[in-house]
């Protein structure tokens, strides 16, 4: 039986809504990891340290489709929840219409400016090629990547939550199957897991496309549609937070394989992209649940339906707490197997791994609070304080914390670096929820 956004929510409810999301999520981290793992045990440590090193660029460019997607979602529950179906479904289609723009537009330029971006990130002779190689090809995706950003969010607002998790398991498919026909048995290396990867990324760009263009039992469908300026620019606003996060990260994560090179050189990078793919997953089920519980958010909000919005708000801050303390349990448990599944041909380079991962692990214990309290107020249309936390969170704190911490703890300053930024975010996150309850009547 289909959930519909206007419900009451109980735990098993909840949990049954937002469930596809943070499996979504977590699938899609599983996929996106597969090609470290394929390029680090059959092709070579120097492709994996490149592909590790252009990524973070990529998903700068990608994060134009995750932030109309959040942002965007948002407004069109509210709009929902307020009883205009026709409007919801005219912003929402703008909205694709512009991401495709954009997405075409990013292309073009980074496809021109690859090779300088990479050296000037820090790519030395040995990995330059790489870096281009791979980052060329998956520019050609990056459209359909934004789509599939985008389309996540308003599956969810579409009351389709199933079907974003079908869609991001198809495309998962795809990837680690071609990722294992490319590189293990056709030999194509760093090249093959690129193509893979943007084939997975045109799954999931153009099922909902096409989906979402024909007529449909969901609350959502394309439509001939104008240029709303103001709708756009609340987006943007309203999803700042989110391509906050993800620009910071990627920012941060330059500044992160920056110090490494200094301090531990192309050991220290490889190591650090081992932790990120499985920080990748664990972080996926904080914002999976925010994507997932999102949409209800802002439905209820635009309904005016407070009790419903303390009901929410209580229920999720009582679920990522406890998850915090479940994956950080689990995360110090799990380093050691977890990196030599990755990086096991090299004993020390997985001793330093294991090492990286038990200090950043502690890390979970906070930023499951801090991912829903940015996701949260950005679903109640207040993107200021979304971006606020999302800013202090993942780039001011984190930026300080790498600069300052290896001064004094030397490479474990790195690792430690995240937990200091996201115990800060906390008190800035905890403050928020306090300062604007009687504004939103969540508690």
């Amino acid at each position: 039986m289909r959930i519909q956004l206007s419900e009451h929510f109980t735990y098993h409810k909840l949990f049954r809504f937002v469930l596809p999301s943070i499996v979504m999520m977590i699938f899609t981290s599983i996929y996106g990891v597969v090609d470290g793992l394929f390029v680090s045990n059959f092709v070579g440590k120097t492709p994996f340290a490149a592909l590790n090193l252009i990524m973070p660029l990529l998903m700068i460019l990608g994060a134009l489709g995750f932030m109309i997607g959040t942002g965007g979602s948002a407004i069109v529950s509210k709009t929902l929840g307020e009883g205009n179906k026709k409007k919801a479904n005219q912003y929402f289609s703008m909205l694709v219409y512009v991401t495709i723009a954009g997405g075409l537009a990013l292309s073009a330029v980074g496809l021109i400016w690859i090779r300088p971006i990479a050296a000037a990130m820090g790519a030395d002779a040995a990995m330059i090629e790489d870096c281009v190689l791979y980052g060329r090809i998956l520019l050609i995706s990056l459209t359909a990547f934004m789509l599939q950003n985008v389309f996540q969010s308003f599956l969810i607002t579409a009351e389709k939550p199933y079907w974003g998790l079908g869609i991001t398991v198809a495309a998962g498919l795809t990837n680690i199957i071609l990722d294992f026909l490319f590189i293990a048995v056709f030999r194509w290396g760093l090249a093959g897991a690129a193509v893979a990867t943007a084939l997975s990324q045109v799954v999931g760009g153009a099922i909902p496309m096409f989906y979402f263009a024909r007529r449909n039992n969901s609350l959502l469908r394309l439509t001939k549609t104008g240029f709303y300026g103001k709708i756009l620019f609340k987006t943007c606003t309203n999803g700042s937070s989110e391509l906050m996060t993800n620009v910071s990260m990627s920012l941060v994560n330059i500044l992160y394989n920056y110090q490494l090179m200094n301090i531990a050189g192309e050991d220290g990078v490889a190591a650090y992209g081992v932790i990120m793919y499985v920080n990748f997953i664990f972080a996926a089920i904080f914002i999976g649940y925010s994507i997932g519980c999102a949409p209800i958010v802002g439905y209820h909000y635009g309904a005016g339906n407070h009790e419903e919005l303390k009901n929410l708000f209580r229920k999720s801050i009582a679920i990522v707490s406890l998850l915090g303390i479940v994956l950080t349990v689990a995360a110090a448990g799990l380093s050691q197997p977890l990196s030599k599944i990755f990086v096991g041909y090299d004993p020390a380079l997985s001793q330093m791994t294991s090492h990286g991962f038990q200090l950043y692990s502690l890390s979970f214990l906070a930023v499951g609070v801090n991912i829903f309290g940015s996701g949260f107020f950005t679903a109640l249309n207040n993107g200021a304080v979304s971006a606020t936390i999302s800013f202090l969170r993942t780039l001011v704190f984190q930026v300080a914390a790498i600069l300052v911490l290896p001064l004094l703890l030397g490479l474990d300053g790195i690792w430690l670096a995240v937990v200091a930024a996201e115990l800060l975010a906390l008190v800035v996150t905890a403050i928020f929820f306090f300062t604007k309850r009687k504004r939103y009547h969540y508690l």
